[in-house]
């Protein structure tokens, strides 16, 4: 008969519901509140034991984290090389390794600070039981029981998750302390709270504040010296000698005292170190930003755009910019000389901007938004907007040469008038000279006013807005006959970015300040990157830079080849009405650069121009900031037609012509006619006598011409403004 265990269980069941008075069952009646009050605390025990293996549920740091934990030091800025530029934020500390702090000081802290701490494991119990009678005594707290690891475990990874004193602040440090010392010898240990460590005044680390009380580095201190530096982590502020000699002196003692009871140092040394005389350095010790870089205020104002309190909550983090080092050096120079040149010229506080970026990426090289580091505050180069005058019309040019006219084009440079609303609006040529029959190349390198308004008016000058927006200016250009002069507004930014299409072929591209944003471990925490698009035509960009080399060759922009800049240059002047701004944007195929001065609030420099005050700044940037590769060139795109030219008239070259160059043309817009600027002149002829002389040859005529430019030039460089 088999054994029927569901209906034996049923009926012990029934009867403990009919008899209450079953042993069980009373059991469970008169235990169960301790049953429950086991299992709450079973379950607290799991809960509280997994908040501390966690860290308060906020997550302990890896153990890669605090192997590579350094203290921060402001993070850093670097260049496109790796160059170090200067730090993201001004932390008044400087990280040293353990080696370079004298025996002497590491022994003054450990014998004030932690006696035990080669001997304990982080948790110096004796410490805390010897801690716990003084101040039961004392009737308070009166000394602490914190090792040197729990001051690391303290400053160096718990703020960021628990301010102020609490007891679960204190379990969580305790935690923190057990995982430090199993991940970290004790010298590391010893090297980081020498880094930690506050010690008053804003000094951060022993190196900080040798500096700041010393006016020396942590190496060179004396053991009297040590000692005054190990006094401070009890109260920093008032054992400061800046604050108060008489208490760090006491203090001082007291520390040198305790070093000659643990064996460190003897009775002798101790005596002579507590009778020296506490010298202060004079001058507080505060990072130094008197030379630093214009640009990098710029730079931070990015990174708090990107990620706002990016240092705070990932440590010492690398800013990548695209900045050149010796660029931004020599851009900085550039503003700051010729600004104050300028200034005293004029008897004001000029103001300038420079812009400089590579063509074919849009990476900013250098950036100045003003003559004096920025502090949050008015960039200049991406902010300040002001008229570009003459720096505009190769957007003319461009408009033109996209609807089919050419660099040979005739156009007539002669006085002009307009009916604008029942005005008449008379734009002139600088100086009031005036051409007759001029090629677009020829008005281009003179920067004839009449002309341009010409060819604005031929191609419309909506045509002329959307060829500058296509390139790159994003502020609003007035649909007005004077757009044509540059009387619009743009930025520094903007105009120079808008010239990278002539440099690189049609592409326009967005610039760029920061490639990436690393944490101290290598992660990426924000990236950028390279934007290109087509907006011209490659033969028209290479027809409009062969224009704008003359006006560099021989035209307006011609100072800067009076300072010896040599190779393919390309770039055009600006100048507002009445000198109020002055304009120099000039490129080569690695780099396009802007210039700018003038005053703040807009008025008159006086008889300034681009070419007199601007080009000579760009000269002098580009020789000192930029290495350009000597075999860097622009080549002409696939379906051009070669000619020779005269490059001053842009027609043919013939044989009268002083220089002859090889150019590049768009199908049906090449050269057809001769030079008509170098021809033979006929034999003077003096009857005086009774004799006819023949004029000197072709060849000597050449050399006389080319020798009267050289003597106009140099007279140029001796009364230029």
């Amino acid at each position: 008969m088999a054994f029927d265990f569901e209906g034996r269980r049923e009926r012990f069941r029934a009867r403990l519901r009919r008899d209450p008075a079953n042993p069980p069952r009373r059991w469970l009646r008169r235990h169960w509140p301790y049953l429950v009050a086991l299992g709450v605390a079973a379950t607290g025990v799991g809960v509280m034991d997994a908040w501390l293996a966690t860290c308060g549920f906020a997550g302990c740091p890896s153990r890669g984290e605090i192997r590579n934990f350094r203290p921060q030091e402001g993070g850093k800025i670097v260049d496109r090389n790796g160059k170090f530029l200067g730090r993201l934020a001004n932390i008044r500390r400087v990280n040293v390794p353990l080696g370079e702090v004298p025996k002497h000081v590491q022994e003054a802290f450990i014998a004030t600070e932690d006696r035990r701490f080669f001997d304990h494991n982080g948790l110096d119990w004796r410490g805390f039981a010897r801690a716990a009678v003084r101040n039961v005594a004392a009737g308070g707290v009166r000394e602490g029981f914190s090792t040197i690891t729990m001051q690391v475990a303290r400053n160096a990874f718990l703020q960021r998750r628990y301010n102020g004193r609490s007891l679960r602040r204190k379990l969580i440090e305790l935690r923190l302390t057990r995982l430090i010392e199993s991940e970290l010898t004790k010298p590391a240990i010893l090297e980081l709270y020498l880094n930690v460590i506050y010690l008053g005044n804003g000094m951060n680390g022993v190196e900080a504040a040798s500096r700041d009380i010393f006016g020396k580095s942590v190496s060179k201190l004396t053991l009297a010296e040590g000692a005054t530096l190990a006094a401070l982590p009890k109260a920093p502020s008032r054992y400061n000698p800046r604050v108060s000699t008489k208490r760090a002196l006491e203090r001082r003692a007291i520390v040198l005292s305790l070093m000659q009871q643990q064996g460190y140092i003897d009775e002798g040394e101790r005596s002579r170190a507590a009778n020296s005389k506490l010298r202060v350095a004079a001058d507080e010790w505060r990072p130094s930003t008197r030379n630093e870089l214009l640009a990098l205020d710029i730079v931070r104002a990015m990174v708090d755009s990107a990620l706002p309190d990016v240092l705070k909550e990932e440590g010492d983090v690398v800013v990548h910019t695209t900045l050149d080092r010796e660029a931004q050096l020599a851009a900085d120079r550039a503003i700051l000389r010729h600004g104050q040149s300028i200034s005293r010229a004029v008897g004001g506080a000029i103001q300038g901007a420079l812009v400089a970026l590579d063509p074919a990426t849009g990476d900013l090289r250098a950036v100045v938004g003003g003559r004096q580091p920025l502090r949050r505050g008015f960039n200049r180069a991406f902010s300040a907007k002001r008229q570009p005058g003459s720096a505009f019309k190769p957007f003319v040019y461009a408009a033109a040469l996209a609807g089919g006219l050419g660099e040979g084009t005739p156009v007539d440079d002669e006085p002009i008038e307009m009916d604008i609303d029942g005005r008449i609006w008379r734009p002139a040529n600088y100086g009031d000279e005036y051409s007759g029959r001029v090629t677009f190349r020829q008005a281009l390198e003179k920067s004839a006013n009449a002309a341009t308004i010409r060819v604005s008016q031929a191609v419309g000058p909506g045509r002329v807005i959307e060829a500058a927006h296509r390139n790159g200016i994003r502020s609003q250009l007035p649909n007005v006959p004077s757009i044509a002069l540059g009387a619009a507004e743009v930025t520094p930014l903007e105009l120079v970015t808008a010239y990278a299409p002539f440099a690189n072929g049609g592409m326009r591209v967005k610039p760029r300040l920061i490639t990436s944003i690393e944490a101290p471990d290598g992660t990426v925490l924000w990236a950028s990157e390279v934007e290109r698009t087509a907006v011209m035509d490659p033969r028209d960009a290479y027809e409009l830079t062969s224009m704008l080399r003359a006006v560099v060759d021989y035209g307006t922009g011609h100072v800067v080849r009076d300072y010896g800049i040599k190779g393919p240059v390309a770039g055009k002047t600006g100048t507002t009405n009445n000198g109020t701004d002055v304009w120099f944007v000039g490129y080569t195929p690695t780099l396009v650069a802007g210039i700018w001065f003038g005053y703040d609030q807009p008025r008159s420099m006086g008889a300034a121009s681009g070419g007199r005050l601007a080009a000579p700044a760009w000269a002098d940037f580009y020789r000192y900031g930029w290495k350009e590769d000597r075999t860097s060139q622009w080549l002409p795109p696939d379906g051009m037609i070669m000619r020779v030219i005269d490059p001053e008239s842009g027609q043919l070259a013939t044989e009268y012509c002083p220089t002859r160059t090889r150019e590049f043309f768009k199908p049906g817009r090449e050269p057809n006619a001769p030079c008509e600027l170098h021809t033979y002149t006929e034999p003077e002829v003096w009857a005086e006598a009774g004799e006819v002389e023949q004029g000197p040859p072709p060849q000597v005529r050449r050399e006389v011409d080319n020798i009267r430019k050289q003597i106009g030039r140099a007279l140029g460089r001796i009364f230029r403004f």
